[in-house]
Protein backbone atom coordinates (compact mmCIF):
# COMPACT_ATOMS: atom_id res chain seq x y z
CA UNK A 1 0.00 0.00 0.00
CA UNK A 2 1.13 3.38 -0.73
CA UNK A 3 1.28 4.76 2.72
CA UNK A 4 3.06 1.30 4.29
CA UNK A 5 5.51 2.18 6.78
CA UNK A 6 8.00 -0.47 4.41
CA UNK A 7 8.22 2.53 1.69
CA UNK A 8 8.55 5.17 4.26
CA UNK A 9 11.62 3.25 6.11
CA UNK A 10 12.82 2.78 2.41
CA UNK A 11 12.76 6.55 1.78
CA UNK A 12 14.26 8.06 4.47
CA UNK A 13 16.50 10.62 3.77
CA UNK A 14 18.74 13.32 6.39
CA UNK A 15 18.10 13.69 9.83
CA UNK A 16 14.58 11.78 9.56
CA UNK A 17 16.86 8.88 8.25
CA UNK A 18 19.67 9.48 11.28
CA UNK A 19 16.87 9.87 13.81
CA UNK A 20 14.75 6.90 13.08
CA UNK A 21 17.74 4.21 12.42
CA UNK A 22 19.04 5.06 15.94
CA UNK A 23 16.14 5.15 17.65
CA UNK A 24 16.48 1.18 18.53
CA UNK A 25 19.52 1.78 20.69
CA UNK A 26 17.17 4.05 22.88
CA UNK A 27 15.26 0.83 23.78
CA UNK A 28 18.43 -1.64 23.63
CA UNK A 29 19.41 0.91 26.56
CA UNK A 30 16.97 3.17 28.43
CA UNK A 31 14.06 1.02 27.65
CA UNK A 32 15.68 -1.85 29.08
CA UNK A 33 15.10 -0.47 32.52
CA UNK A 34 12.26 2.05 32.45
CA UNK A 35 9.91 -0.75 32.78
CA UNK A 36 11.51 -2.14 35.88
CA UNK A 37 12.46 1.20 37.66
CA UNK A 38 9.17 0.90 40.23
CA UNK A 39 9.73 -2.67 40.92
CA UNK A 40 13.69 -1.97 41.60
CA UNK A 41 12.77 1.09 44.11
CA UNK A 42 10.60 -1.39 45.69
CA UNK A 43 13.07 -3.73 46.15
CA UNK A 44 15.77 -1.16 47.43
CA UNK A 45 12.92 -0.48 50.17
CA UNK A 46 10.95 2.35 48.97
CA UNK A 47 7.31 2.69 49.56
CA UNK A 48 4.59 3.10 46.50
CA UNK A 49 3.96 6.47 47.62
CA UNK A 50 8.24 7.57 47.56
CA UNK A 51 7.76 5.88 44.09
CA UNK A 52 4.77 8.22 43.36
CA UNK A 53 6.76 10.86 44.86
CA UNK A 54 10.17 10.21 42.02
CA UNK A 55 7.59 10.41 39.58
CA UNK A 56 6.21 13.61 40.60
CA UNK A 57 10.14 14.71 41.11
CA UNK A 58 10.90 14.09 37.57
CA UNK A 59 7.92 15.87 36.09
CA UNK A 60 8.55 18.96 38.37
CA UNK A 61 12.07 18.70 36.99
CA UNK A 62 11.00 19.03 33.60
CA UNK A 63 8.98 21.74 33.63
CA UNK A 64 11.79 23.82 35.04
CA UNK A 65 13.97 22.48 32.04
CA UNK A 66 11.55 22.57 29.83
CA UNK A 67 11.30 26.21 30.46
CA UNK A 68 14.47 27.03 28.90
CA UNK A 69 14.23 24.49 26.55
CA UNK A 70 13.19 26.97 23.08
CA UNK A 71 15.77 29.01 23.68
CA UNK A 72 18.65 26.88 24.79
CA UNK A 73 17.78 24.67 21.18
CA UNK A 74 17.91 28.04 19.34
CA UNK A 75 20.92 28.94 20.84
CA UNK A 76 22.78 25.61 20.48
CA UNK A 77 20.91 24.28 17.45
CA UNK A 78 19.09 21.25 16.98
CA UNK A 79 22.06 18.62 16.75
CA UNK A 80 24.31 20.12 19.35
CA UNK A 81 21.34 21.06 21.73
CA UNK A 82 20.43 16.85 21.35
CA UNK A 83 23.79 15.74 22.23
CA UNK A 84 24.53 17.20 25.21
CA UNK A 85 21.18 17.28 27.17
CA UNK A 86 20.33 13.32 25.71
CA UNK A 87 23.57 12.69 28.10
CA UNK A 88 23.21 15.20 30.54
CA UNK A 89 19.16 13.76 30.81
CA UNK A 90 20.09 10.10 30.40
CA UNK A 91 23.48 8.92 30.66
CA UNK A 92 24.50 10.84 33.85
CA UNK A 93 21.19 9.45 36.03
CA UNK A 94 21.63 6.10 34.71
CA UNK A 95 25.02 6.12 36.24
CA UNK A 96 23.27 7.02 39.77
CA UNK A 97 21.18 4.81 39.05
CA UNK A 98 23.00 2.10 39.31
CA UNK A 99 24.67 2.87 42.58
CA UNK A 100 21.12 3.64 44.15
CA UNK A 101 20.55 2.61 47.64
CA UNK A 102 18.00 4.96 48.54
CA UNK A 103 15.20 7.35 48.03
CA UNK A 104 17.70 10.00 48.02
CA UNK A 105 19.77 8.26 45.16
CA UNK A 106 16.58 8.32 42.83
CA UNK A 107 15.54 12.04 43.69
CA UNK A 108 18.68 13.53 42.64
CA UNK A 109 18.58 11.23 39.27
CA UNK A 110 15.23 12.79 39.06
CA UNK A 111 15.98 16.49 39.21
CA UNK A 112 18.95 15.52 36.27
CA UNK A 113 16.84 13.20 34.56
CA UNK A 114 14.17 16.08 33.77
CA UNK A 115 17.16 17.29 31.42
CA UNK A 116 15.71 15.23 28.75
CA UNK A 117 12.84 17.82 28.04
CA UNK A 118 15.91 20.22 26.11
CA UNK A 119 16.93 16.84 24.25
CA UNK A 120 13.05 16.06 23.51
CA UNK A 121 12.74 19.90 22.03
CA UNK A 122 15.43 19.68 20.08
CA UNK A 123 14.84 16.23 18.80
CA UNK A 124 11.73 17.39 17.54
CA UNK A 125 12.73 20.08 15.70
CA UNK A 126 15.23 17.79 14.08
CA UNK A 127 13.01 14.93 13.13
CA UNK A 128 10.45 17.51 11.74
CA UNK A 129 11.66 20.78 10.33
CA UNK A 130 13.37 19.04 7.05
CA UNK A 131 10.89 16.29 6.56
CA UNK A 132 7.55 16.68 4.04
CA UNK A 133 4.40 17.08 6.47
CA UNK A 134 2.73 14.22 4.47
CA UNK A 135 6.01 11.93 6.27
CA UNK A 136 5.84 13.18 9.81
CA UNK A 137 3.07 10.38 11.24
CA UNK A 138 4.78 7.62 9.31
CA UNK A 139 7.80 9.28 10.52
CA UNK A 140 6.82 8.82 13.92
CA UNK A 141 5.40 5.92 13.58
CA UNK A 142 8.59 4.29 12.91
CA UNK A 143 10.43 5.80 15.92
CA UNK A 144 7.82 4.05 17.90
CA UNK A 145 8.42 0.91 16.18
CA UNK A 146 12.21 1.52 17.23
CA UNK A 147 11.50 1.95 20.97
CA UNK A 148 9.26 -1.22 21.05
CA UNK A 149 11.98 -3.45 19.35
CA UNK A 150 13.63 -3.48 22.77
CA UNK A 151 10.99 -5.90 24.38
CA UNK A 152 12.71 -8.73 22.42
CA UNK A 153 15.57 -8.66 24.78
CA UNK A 154 13.09 -9.91 27.52
CA UNK A 155 14.65 -13.63 27.33
CA UNK A 156 17.91 -12.44 27.95
CA UNK A 157 16.42 -10.02 30.90
CA UNK A 158 14.65 -12.59 32.21
CA UNK A 159 17.85 -14.96 32.56
CA UNK A 160 19.34 -12.25 34.40
CA UNK A 161 16.75 -12.15 36.62
CA UNK A 162 16.37 -15.30 37.60
CA UNK A 163 20.29 -16.10 37.78
CA UNK A 164 21.43 -12.95 39.73
CA UNK A 165 17.84 -11.61 41.53
CA UNK A 166 16.31 -8.18 40.50
CA UNK A 167 18.74 -5.78 41.80
CA UNK A 168 21.65 -7.47 40.84
CA UNK A 169 20.32 -7.94 37.08
CA UNK A 170 19.28 -4.06 37.17
CA UNK A 171 22.68 -2.98 37.54
CA UNK A 172 23.78 -4.30 34.69
CA UNK A 173 21.07 -3.67 33.04
CA UNK A 174 22.18 0.30 33.89
CA UNK A 175 25.83 -0.14 33.27
CA UNK A 176 24.39 -1.02 29.47
CA UNK A 177 22.28 1.80 29.04
CA UNK A 178 24.59 4.18 29.91
CA UNK A 179 27.22 2.74 27.17
CA UNK A 180 24.69 2.22 25.07
CA UNK A 181 22.89 5.21 24.75
CA UNK A 182 26.43 7.02 24.66
CA UNK A 183 26.75 5.37 21.27
CA UNK A 184 23.20 6.13 20.11
CA UNK A 185 24.14 10.24 20.67
CA UNK A 186 27.55 9.91 18.67
CA UNK A 187 25.97 8.52 15.77
CA UNK A 188 22.71 10.30 15.57
CA UNK A 189 24.96 13.30 16.04
CA UNK A 190 27.10 12.12 13.09
CA UNK A 191 24.78 11.36 10.65
CA UNK A 192 22.71 14.44 11.27
CA UNK A 193 22.52 17.91 9.74
CA UNK A 194 21.41 21.12 11.33
CA UNK A 195 18.09 21.82 9.94
CA UNK A 196 17.30 25.20 7.32
CA UNK A 197 15.11 26.41 10.47
CA UNK A 198 18.20 25.95 12.96
CA UNK A 199 20.26 27.57 11.31
CA UNK A 200 18.12 30.73 10.88
CA UNK A 201 17.37 30.38 14.33
CA UNK A 202 21.20 30.26 15.31
CA UNK A 203 21.70 33.33 13.32
CA UNK A 204 19.04 34.78 14.88
CA UNK A 205 20.00 34.28 18.45
CA UNK A 206 23.61 35.25 17.99
CA UNK A 207 24.84 37.64 20.97
CA UNK A 208 21.52 36.95 22.57
CA UNK A 209 21.08 35.49 26.05
CA UNK A 210 18.79 32.22 26.99
CA UNK A 211 16.99 34.93 29.71
CA UNK A 212 16.68 37.50 27.31
CA UNK A 213 15.20 34.72 24.86
CA UNK A 214 12.45 33.63 27.16
CA UNK A 215 11.07 37.62 27.17
CA UNK A 216 9.88 36.51 23.67
CA UNK A 217 7.58 33.94 25.62
CA UNK A 218 4.48 36.15 25.47
CA UNK A 219 4.24 36.46 22.14
CA UNK A 220 4.84 32.67 21.24
CA UNK A 221 2.12 31.80 24.02
CA UNK A 222 -0.09 34.51 21.73
CA UNK A 223 0.73 32.04 18.86
CA UNK A 224 -0.23 28.89 20.81
CA UNK A 225 -3.72 30.52 22.03
CA UNK A 226 -5.04 31.03 18.77
CA UNK A 227 -4.66 27.50 17.74
CA UNK A 228 -7.18 25.49 18.14
CA UNK A 229 -5.36 22.45 16.74
CA UNK A 230 -2.30 23.60 19.33
CA UNK A 231 -4.65 23.35 22.21
CA UNK A 232 -6.52 20.23 21.00
CA UNK A 233 -2.71 18.76 20.54
CA UNK A 234 -2.25 19.58 24.07
CA UNK A 235 -4.99 18.45 25.52
CA UNK A 236 -4.39 14.64 23.98
CA UNK A 237 -0.32 14.75 24.91
CA UNK A 238 -1.35 15.68 28.47
CA UNK A 239 -4.08 13.04 28.97
CA UNK A 240 -1.42 10.43 26.97
CA UNK A 241 1.11 11.83 29.51
CA UNK A 242 -0.07 10.82 32.84
CA UNK A 243 -1.46 7.72 31.50
CA UNK A 244 1.81 6.57 30.70
CA UNK A 245 3.50 8.51 33.64
CA UNK A 246 0.58 5.89 35.52
CA UNK A 247 1.02 2.71 33.35
CA UNK A 248 4.97 3.43 33.24
CA UNK A 249 5.15 3.59 37.30
CA UNK A 250 2.55 1.20 38.48
CA UNK A 251 1.85 -1.63 35.80
CA UNK A 252 4.77 -3.45 37.09
CA UNK A 253 3.80 -2.86 40.73
CA UNK A 254 0.09 -4.47 40.58
CA UNK A 255 0.98 -7.58 38.80
CA UNK A 256 4.13 -8.58 41.13
CA UNK A 257 2.48 -7.17 44.28
CA UNK A 258 -0.78 -7.50 43.66
CA UNK A 259 -1.64 -10.31 41.44
CA UNK A 260 1.71 -12.31 42.52
CA UNK A 261 3.52 -12.78 39.54
CA UNK A 262 6.85 -14.07 39.54
CA UNK A 263 9.55 -11.11 38.89
CA UNK A 264 11.40 -13.34 36.50
CA UNK A 265 8.43 -13.40 34.26
CA UNK A 266 7.86 -9.57 34.01
CA UNK A 267 10.13 -8.88 31.12
CA UNK A 268 8.18 -10.97 28.89
CA UNK A 269 5.21 -8.96 29.19
CA UNK A 270 6.98 -5.62 27.80
CA UNK A 271 7.53 -8.05 24.79
CA UNK A 272 4.13 -8.78 24.30
CA UNK A 273 2.85 -5.75 24.51
CA UNK A 274 5.91 -4.45 21.97
CA UNK A 275 5.19 -7.41 19.83
CA UNK A 276 1.29 -6.32 19.29
CA UNK A 277 2.80 -2.55 18.87
CA UNK A 278 4.33 -3.12 15.83
CA UNK A 279 1.99 -5.15 14.58
CA UNK A 280 -0.51 -2.38 15.00
CA UNK A 281 1.85 -0.03 14.11
CA UNK A 282 3.17 -1.35 10.63
CA UNK A 283 -0.16 -3.08 9.36
CA UNK A 284 -3.21 -1.14 10.93
CA UNK A 285 -2.50 1.99 11.68
CA UNK A 286 -1.46 3.13 8.38
CA UNK A 287 -4.55 2.23 7.00
CA UNK A 288 -6.19 4.67 9.67
CA UNK A 289 -4.14 7.87 9.26
CA UNK A 290 -4.47 8.54 5.44
CA UNK A 291 -6.90 11.74 6.34
CA UNK A 292 -8.40 12.86 9.94
CA UNK A 293 -6.74 11.12 12.78
CA UNK A 294 -10.63 11.26 14.48
CA UNK A 295 -11.18 7.47 14.32
CA UNK A 296 -7.68 6.45 15.25
CA UNK A 297 -7.91 8.82 18.07
CA UNK A 298 -11.29 7.29 19.86
CA UNK A 299 -10.40 3.81 18.88
CA UNK A 300 -7.13 3.54 20.97
CA UNK A 301 -8.68 5.70 23.84
CA UNK A 302 -11.20 2.61 24.04
CA UNK A 303 -8.92 -0.12 23.75
CA UNK A 304 -6.42 1.30 26.64
CA UNK A 305 -9.82 1.70 28.40
CA UNK A 306 -10.46 -1.37 27.72
CA UNK A 307 -7.38 -2.87 28.72
CA UNK A 308 -6.77 -1.15 31.94
CA UNK A 309 -10.54 -2.34 32.48
CA UNK A 310 -9.76 -5.96 32.14
CA UNK A 311 -6.70 -5.38 34.37
CA UNK A 312 -8.54 -3.92 37.68
CA UNK A 313 -10.97 -6.82 37.30
CA UNK A 314 -8.45 -9.55 37.25
CA UNK A 315 -9.14 -11.38 41.01
CA UNK A 316 -6.13 -12.48 43.09
CA UNK A 317 -5.25 -16.33 42.39
CA UNK A 318 -7.28 -16.64 39.12
CA UNK A 319 -6.99 -19.57 37.41
CA UNK A 320 -6.98 -17.96 33.90
CA UNK A 321 -4.56 -15.09 35.48
CA UNK A 322 -1.98 -14.86 32.42
CA UNK A 323 -4.55 -15.67 30.04
CA UNK A 324 -6.50 -12.33 30.99
CA UNK A 325 -3.42 -10.52 31.79
CA UNK A 326 -2.48 -11.14 27.80
CA UNK A 327 -5.80 -10.33 26.43
CA UNK A 328 -5.49 -6.77 28.89
CA UNK A 329 -1.96 -6.14 27.09
CA UNK A 330 -3.38 -6.77 23.27
CA UNK A 331 -6.09 -3.68 24.09
CA UNK A 332 -3.21 -1.80 26.19
CA UNK A 333 -0.81 -2.00 22.77
CA UNK A 334 -3.10 -0.76 20.39
CA UNK A 335 -4.46 2.11 22.73
CA UNK A 336 -0.57 2.98 24.00
CA UNK A 337 1.20 2.49 20.87
CA UNK A 338 -1.34 4.36 19.39
CA UNK A 339 -1.54 7.12 21.13
CA UNK A 340 1.92 7.79 21.84
CA UNK A 341 2.42 7.94 17.73
CA UNK A 342 -0.26 9.84 17.45
CA UNK A 343 0.12 12.56 20.64
CA UNK A 344 3.37 13.22 18.74
CA UNK A 345 2.33 13.29 15.22
CA UNK A 346 -0.52 16.01 16.38
CA UNK A 347 2.80 18.39 17.93
CA UNK A 348 4.69 18.19 15.05
CA UNK A 349 1.50 19.07 12.48
CA UNK A 350 0.20 21.67 14.25
CA UNK A 351 3.27 23.62 15.88
CA UNK A 352 3.71 26.76 14.28
CA UNK A 353 7.14 25.96 11.74
CA UNK A 354 8.88 29.30 11.92
CA UNK A 355 8.89 29.35 16.34
CA UNK A 356 8.68 25.41 16.74
CA UNK A 357 11.40 25.74 19.34
CA UNK A 358 9.91 27.73 21.53
CA UNK A 359 6.49 26.93 21.23
CA UNK A 360 7.00 23.16 22.01
CA UNK A 361 8.98 24.80 25.16
CA UNK A 362 5.56 26.54 26.34
CA UNK A 363 3.39 23.83 25.16
CA UNK A 364 5.85 20.75 27.40
CA UNK A 365 5.94 23.47 30.28
CA UNK A 366 2.30 23.80 30.38
CA UNK A 367 1.70 19.93 30.14
CA UNK A 368 4.64 18.84 32.60
CA UNK A 369 2.66 21.01 35.12
CA UNK A 370 -0.43 19.34 34.77
CA UNK A 371 1.55 16.22 34.39
CA UNK A 372 3.01 16.57 37.02
CA UNK A 373 0.98 16.02 40.61
CA UNK A 374 -0.08 12.21 39.04
CA UNK A 375 2.99 10.87 40.61
CA UNK A 376 2.32 11.72 43.28
CA UNK A 377 -1.56 10.74 43.03
CA UNK A 378 -0.52 7.40 41.71
CA UNK A 379 1.44 6.75 44.76
CA UNK A 380 -1.17 7.64 46.94
CA UNK A 381 -3.76 5.99 45.10
CA UNK A 382 -1.74 2.73 45.02
CA UNK A 383 -1.10 2.84 48.75
CA UNK A 384 -5.09 3.00 49.12
CA UNK A 385 -5.48 0.33 46.49
CA UNK A 386 -3.28 -0.95 43.60
CA UNK A 387 -6.57 -1.04 41.58
CA UNK A 388 -7.32 2.88 41.86
CA UNK A 389 -4.11 4.45 39.50
CA UNK A 390 -5.59 2.33 36.90
CA UNK A 391 -8.95 3.34 37.36
CA UNK A 392 -8.06 6.87 36.76
CA UNK A 393 -6.60 6.08 33.67
CA UNK A 394 -9.91 4.57 33.09
CA UNK A 395 -11.37 8.12 33.55
CA UNK A 396 -8.74 10.13 31.38
CA UNK A 397 -9.28 7.64 28.74
CA UNK A 398 -13.36 9.15 28.70
CA UNK A 399 -11.95 12.94 28.73
CA UNK A 400 -10.00 11.97 25.49
CA UNK A 401 -12.94 10.83 23.70
CA UNK A 402 -14.80 13.74 24.55
CA UNK A 403 -11.97 16.31 23.77
CA UNK A 404 -11.20 14.18 20.06
CA UNK A 405 -15.44 14.36 19.55
CA UNK A 406 -15.53 18.49 20.49
CA UNK A 407 -12.54 19.55 18.61
CA UNK A 408 -13.28 17.62 15.41
CA UNK A 409 -16.96 19.05 15.09
CA UNK A 410 -15.98 22.23 15.87
CA UNK A 411 -12.70 22.65 13.82
CA UNK A 412 -13.47 19.92 11.31
CA UNK A 413 -11.79 22.20 8.21
CA UNK A 414 -8.75 22.97 10.22
CA UNK A 415 -8.08 19.56 11.14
Amino acid sequence: MSNSLFKTLKNLRGNSRACVYTEPLWGFSINLVLPFASVYMLALGLSDYRVGTIATVYMLSQVVWAFFGGPITDKLGRRKGLAIFDFIGWCIPCLIWWRAVNFWFFFVAALINGAVQIAHNSWQCLIAEDTERSEITGVHSLISVGVQLSAFFAPITALLFSRLTLIPAMHILYVNAFIVMTIKIFLTYHFSRETKVGKIRLMETKGKSIFALTIGYGDVFKLIIKSGGTIFAMIIVTLVGIAFTINNTFWQVIISQKLLVPVQYLPFFPMLRASIIIFILFFIVPRMTGGVLKIPLIAAFICLMIGQSILILIPIGSSILYPLLCISLIFDGFGLGTLNMLSRALIALNVNPAERARVMAIIYVLIMIITAPFGWIGGMLSEISRNLPFLLNVCLMVLGIFATIIYYRKYSNEA
